[in-house]
This record gives C-alpha cells, sequence and structure tokens, in this order.
C-alpha cells in the first residue's frame, strides 16, 4: 500500500488531533514536516510527535518532492494564499474551513486545482463519520419519509473565555457563520442536497470584546464581523432549513440539529463531532425518540479522516468526497446570508453540488477504527 506523506502548514490548536490521528489512527498516510510562522510551536509539535522535518518556511515545504499533500491549517484569512501557493508549486492540498473566505477566492482555487489537475479538498469531515453516515442511511432507507426540512442551531457566548488566541473568530474570516458554519452547512447538503437560494439577516452585537482565557485575559478585542446570523436555504428538492449561529448570547439550550421528513424526524449528532451525542429518531405515530445504533464507524474525534480518504482517491485516481465542489457550495451559501442581508433580498446559489455516495465500514484504510 502506498503512503503517501503530508506536509503541515501550520501548527496551531488544531494540529494536535491530525498530527495524532496520522500517526494513530489512518496507515495510509505519513508525516513529512511542519512548518510555522512561530518556530517554538514546530519544535514542541516535533518533539512531542517526532516528527522528522522542520521546514523554514512554507515554500521550503513546498519545494520537498516528498511531500505529496500540503494540509493548509492556517488562519482563515490565509486559507487562500497558501493554497494557491501550494496548487502552484505541483502539490495536492487539504484545507481546514473554509476554503477562503471570498467566494470570488475560493472559485478561483477551485478552478486552478481543475486546471492543473490536483486534488483539492477539506474540512469539515465530521458528514464522514459514523453519526451523519447513521442519518444518512436512515434518510436514505426512508425512515422518515421525504425530507422536508431541517433546523440548526450553534448558539454561545463565544470562545475567547477558552481559546487562547481569539482573536482571528472575530476577523475576517471568522464569526459563527465562517468558523462553525461550515460544520453545519456541510453536514445539510450532504443529507438534504444541493441549496438553491438562500436568505439571511446579520448584526453584530458587540463593538468591541475581551477576552477571557488565562494566556491573554483582559485583551480587548475589536469585532469586524457579523457575531449574529439568520439564515434560510431552499434545496434543490424543495426542502426548506433554518440555521442560526451566534457568538454572542447566554444560553443552555446547546446544539440543535434536526431533519424533518413527512413520516418522521431525526435528531442528529453535533456536526462538529464524528458521532456525539448520538442520534434520535421519531417515527409518526410514536409518543418519544428512539435511539438509533451508529451503523457506521469512526464514532471518535476522527479529524484527518477527509484526509485520509483523499489520499486514497489520490492513489485510486477517484473521486473524494470532501471535494472542493463541496468547500465551493459552503463557501457561496455563508456568503449568500451575509450578500441577502446586506442587499434585502433573496440570493440564487450559482455553484453545482452532488452529495458524496454513502460511507462504509472500513472503507478508509487504518490502524484503528473509533
Amino acid at each position: 500500500m502506498k503512503k503517501l506523506k503530508i506536509g503541515f502548514v501550520g501548527v496551531g490548536c488544531i494540529s494536535g488531533i491530525y498530527l495524532k490521528n496520522i500517526q494513530n489512527t489512518f496507515d495510509n498516510i505519513e508525516i513529512a514536516g511542519i512548518c510555522d510562522l512561530e518556530p517554538e510551536k514546530c519544535t514542541a509539535a516535533a518533539e512531542k510527535f517526532n516528527i522528522p522535518k522542520i521546514y523554514g518556511d512554507m515554500y521550503e515545504l513546498f519545494a520537498d518532492p516528498e511531500v505529496d499533500i500540503v494540509l493548509n491549517i492556517t488562519r482563515p484569512y490565509e486559507h487562500y494564499e497558501v493554497t494557491k501557493a501550494a496548487l502552484l508549486a505541483g502539490k495536492h492540498v487539504y484545507s481546514e474551513k473554509p476554503l477562503s473566505p471570498d467566494l470570488n477566492e475560493a472559485r478561483e482555487l477551485y478552478a486552478l486545482a481543475k486546471e492543473k489537475g490536483l486534488y483539492l479538498g477539506g474540512a469539515p469531515d465530521t458528514f464522514l463519520g459514523a453519526g451523519i453516515q447513521t442519518v444518512k442511511k436512515l434518510i436514505e432507507d426512508g425512515y422518515i419519509g421525504r425530507v422536508i426540512g431541517g433546523r440548526a442551531h450553534m448558539a454561545s457566548r463565544g470562545p475567547e473565555n477558552w481559546h487562547p488566541d481569539p482573536e482571528f473568530v472575530y476577523q475576517y474570516g471568522g464569526g459563527p457563520m465562517f468558523d462553525m458554519g461550515p460544520y453545519y452547512v456541510t453536514a445539510f447538503i450532504n443529507l438534504m442536497g444541493r441549496v438553491t437560494e438562500v436568505c439571511g439577516m446579520t448584526s453584530r452585537s458587540f463593538e468591541r470584546r475581551p477576552i477571557t482565557s488565562e494566556k491573554k485575559y483582559g485583551k480587548i478585542m475589536d469585532v469586524e464581523v457579523p457575531t449574529y446570523v439568520e439564515g434560510i436555504m431552499r434545496f434543490e428538492s424543495g426542502a426548506i432549513a433554518q440555521l442560526f449561529t451566534t457568538f454572542d448570547i447566554c444560553t443552555k439550550s446547546g446544539i440543535l440539529f434536526e431533519i424533518y421528513g413527512t413520516e418522521g424526524s431525526i435528531r442528529v449528532p453535533d456536526p462538529n463531532t464524528f458521532g456525539e451525542p448520538g442520534v434520535q429518531l421519531l417515527r409518526l405515530g410514536a409518543e418519544k425518540y428512539e435511539n438509533i445504533p451508529l451503523v457506521r464507524n469512526y464514532s471518535g474525534n476522527s479529524r484527518a479522516l477527509g484526509l485520509a480518504e483523499m489520499a486514497e482517491c489520490i492513489v485510486d485516481g477517484t473521486l473524494h468526497r470532501a471535494n472542493s465542489a463541496q468547500q465551493l457550495h459552503v463557501v457561496e451559501i455563508m456568503s449568500a446570508f451575509y450578500r441577502s442581508s446586506d442587499e434585502h433580498r433573496f440570493v440564487k446559489i450559482e455553484s453545482d453540488y452532488e452529495p458524496g455516495k454513502p460511507m462504509s465500514f472500513y472503507e478508509v484504510t487504518g490502524k484503528t477504527y473509533v
């Protein structure tokens, strides 16, 4: 079996789970080396995970013939520059979400990868996990009849009380929609199909916010992006779904994600996880929801699953599920919420999209199945 080598651009908070899973969970990929603008992060990661190379910068990484795929886990507003440079250097790229915060840049990256015959994909890959794949099977097997709608919300007072460096969340490319929305929109389109039009309303409740996590406690951040976003999507099937994201409110309601059909409803797991807190089904006429066993593997934190699947598809010459067409569709939908709010109108969605086929057991080669 051919192993593809991964070069990390960025060694921030999310890198730890990628490093861990590449070494311990997936055996078709391995780490070639890492780079980061803060060298001390590379040193710490290299010592902890026994990484063979630390590159001076991303261009040195791109020039390494041993690197097959560039893993772009920089900050959102840096995604475009890093991904474009990697593609121009002839490397396949897997990027953290979003593909780019700017729709035109996302379109450019999508076209560039196609022009060069390179694989481009990225997060989120949680939709490949046991939770959403179980929901997908329930829907496809007709357990709730014809899907007619959905509803989801992600509401909190923001990540500044726990994240060590939360400033980027309130800068260009951040906010609750572009930071957390990709998980929800990706899940929606995988379960309900292509979106054709959206409407939205946005606001920014606070101009400045204090950091309350330990590292930068008391620092005041400027808020540059909408932090209260309501969006409604109409799907090609005619179904309608609502998505609400905010970092502005105090709430104990937690995560809500439901899909509605003519014969029942499904409570979908948190799409920022691979299966928690589980799947629940309410059939027409039933008195209460029933817990449904997860019928696919990867229920634990399996980040890098999409990267491992893309690596297998590169070897096989097939299309990966966490592909750039999906990423582009998600960016266009989220951008359209903002545009709809700014222009006070419905916005048509232009990008094509078709959900990938369902995952099957042990489809992605791994050392362990979690």
